[in-house]
């Protein structure tokens, strides 16, 4: 393999290449390439990356924070029920204020 300093562009012969794009293999200069997700990619194989990526609908990290969503608000309605049960099981003399009339002179 030939040193990258010697490669030409592959868009643009006249510029020496920098990088190589990690999809395709071929040499591109610094115009023609873009770092993404730590890989270098030239812009045509990173334009279809991007409409593959986009063709998907979920992703397991999608699946686990929609899951640790509704985790958490089954936990606050959960929470809410018993503090309700818990307020309707007091007597009503006390939410009648005779409880209050009684203790107070």
């Amino acid at each position: 393999m030939r040193d990258i300093s010697l490669r030409r562009c592959a868009h643009h012969p006249e510029r020496e290449a920098v990088a190589l794009c990690t999809s395709c293999g071929r040499s591109y200069c610094r115009e023609c390439i873009t770092e993404h997700d730590d890989r270098m990619m030239c812009t045509s194989c990173l334009s279809k990356f991007m409409q593959s990526a986009s063709g998907r609908f979920f992703d397991t990290s999608d699946i686990l924070t929609a899951g640790a969503a509704l985790a958490g608000v089954f936990a606050a309605w959960l929470a809410f029920y018993y503090l309700a049960q818990m307020l309707i099981a007091i007597p009503t003399p006390f939410h009648d204020g005779t409880v209050w009339q009684a203790v107070m002179p």
